[in-house]
Formats: structure tokens, sequence, C-alpha cells
């Protein structure tokens, strides 16, 4: 009978710990996502293919950048496209940070109003990286293998894609609230929730050094714009990609400053489109949401189907 009684509790020990294992393993399950990116089918052929990967990250080496998703912009556009694509991307972060990824709100040039939060304070007090890059305070405007291409639409305007009557009115309603008009933004947008085991930073040094912390190589950019902001920023895509980092981009929680006014005078999505193509090209790969979120990806309602998707 003791040796039944012996067997029973070694029973009982091995189904707590197998428990415990199954519930580790399933709040912390592998993120799987199918990186896509473009490679040239001869060197110097000037001609491409997408190619797919599969991979799993684990959710503890992995950290998600949000770039500057402000409270306003210059451009009224932009607003609006931003409110479309803000609740899908607070549903990604909660679901994520729920299994472990860490999340870093970048909304640059707008640090004050979270002095003293615990995300803030988080990002100002991680420890010096001993492997700080030389330049990760900087903007990285064009990285050696961007080279190789031609930069594939035309910015130099600012990228506003405003009506010009909209935007006259858009810059007297934010002037009279007291607002610089070309640069009103004042924070993060409320939309998304910052949590306080979150961190918020606009330094590329902070992040690196937030990064080497928690030992994470894999990091996801999300954010406007991208071909600013999210591309340049001392803490975005190039700079990640060109010191180490695996870096992808979230591709459809992201929009351009673009005006279809300007070369390649294509609507304003598909020159979003191809200044992600340029990226997947030149500087990283990209995934889409869906690949955690399951369903579709996500799509501005005012960016219509076109031949071939």
């Amino acid at each position: 009978m003791p040796s039944l009684c012996h067997a029973a509790r070694r029973w009982v020990c091995l189904s707590a710990l197998v428990a415990l294992v199954v519930s580790v393993l399933a709040a912390s399950p592998e993120l799987q996502f199918t990186l896509q990116k473009r490679v040239e089918t001869k060197p110097g052929s000037g001609e491409f293919r997408v190619t797919t990967t599969a991979e799993k990250w684990n959710p503890k080496q992995t950290a998600i950048i949000v770039c500057d998703m402000w409270d306003l912009h210059h451009c009224k556009n932009a607003v609006v496209r931003e409110g479309e694509m803000a609740p899908r991307m607070n549903d990604l972060l909660e679901k994520v940070r729920a299994q472990g990824v860490f999340i870093i709100h970048a909304p640059s040039s707008c640090m004050k109003p979270y002095e003293g939060h615990p995300a803030r304070e988080r990002a100002k007090a991680a420890p010096k990286a001993a492997n700080l890059p030389a330049d990760i305070a900087s903007w990285c405007r064009q990285i050696p293998a961007e080279e190789q291409g031609k930069y594939p639409i035309d910015q130099t305007d600012g990228g506003e894609d405003d009506d010009p009557v909209e935007h006259a009115a858009w810059a007297a309603e934010l002037k009279a609230k007291g607002l610089n008009p070309r640069a009103p933004w004042t924070r993060q947008i409320d939309v998304l929730k910052i949590h306080d085991q979150d961190a918020i930073s606009d330094s590329g040094v902070e992040v690196w050094n937030l990064l080497e912390q928690r030992g994470i190589s894999k990091v996801i950019l999300m954010g406007v714009h991208v071909n600013m902001c999210v591309a340049g920023r001392p803490f975005g895509l190039r700079q990640m990609a060109k010191n180490g980092k695996h870096v992808v981009l979230m591709r459809d929680l992201t929009d351009s400053m673009y005006n279809p006014a300007r070369w390649p005078f294509v609507d304003h999505f598909r020159g979003t489109a191809l200044f992600i193509e340029h990226l997947e090209k030149y500087v990283c790969p990209t995934i889409t949401s869906d690949q955690i979120m399951g369903g579709k990806p996500f799509r501005f309602s005012g960016d219509k189907p076109r031949q071939g998707g």
C-alpha cells in the first residue's frame, strides 16, 4: 500500500510539472513568420523576384518599435490614415505583449509628456551597451546596399497628398489650437495603449541599450512614415539592419509620405508599395499583421485593389 501511495504522489507531482510546462509554453509560443524579400535574379540584371522564408522567433528575443504614431500631423490625409490603422496596431500590440514581446513606443520629439512614466524611466535607466554603434544617435538616410538601386519615389515636396484647400483649412485649425501647423504632434495617438512594462524613447542610444539589456536580436518596425522616419530614424530600419539586428518591417501597418502629383505619378498607396519593394530589395524583409492576428492583412479603405493585387 505505501508503494501505491508513493507512486500516486509521484504521478501527482509529474502531472503538476507537465501542466506547468504546458502553461509556460502556451503563454509564450514561438512567433511564426513568413519573411518576404526581393532578390536580384542575376547580379547587375536589375530584375528581382519575390522570395519568402519561414522563421520562428522567440518572443523573449523580439521587440516591436512603434515609430512616430503621433496624435497629429501637418498632413490631414496622414492623420486620417493613421486613425484607420491604429486600432489594428493596438490589437496586435496587446496580443504580442501578452506573449512576451517587448514593446518600444517611439513618438519622436514627444518625450516630455511621458516624464515619470514607468515606460519612459525604463528607457532612461537602461545601462550603456558594450557594443553601442558609433552613429546610433543619428539619422541614416541610406545604407551602402541602396546605392545599387534607384530611389523609387520623389518625396522632395515632403509628400503631402492633401487637397490644397483642405490642407489650408487644416493648417488654420491647427494654428487656432496653438499648435505649429508644420509640426503639431504632442504625444503618441491615444488609441495605442502604453503599458508600464513597455518602454518609451525616441533615442537611438536608449533603444539600442534596451535591446542589448534584454538580449533582443529580432526587431519589428511599424508606424509612420515608411519612406522617412520608419526607415531613417536612429532607431529605424536602416540603423537596425546595418548594425546587425534581424529587423523586419510590418508592411501592412505603415504608411508613406508620398504625393501622387510627383514622380512616378502613381496613387498614394502604390507609392507606398514601391518604397516597401525598395526596402525588400536593399534593406530588410517584411511581414504582415495577419501572421499574428489571423484573417487578412490590414488595408486602408482608400487603397482599392489593383490588377495583380
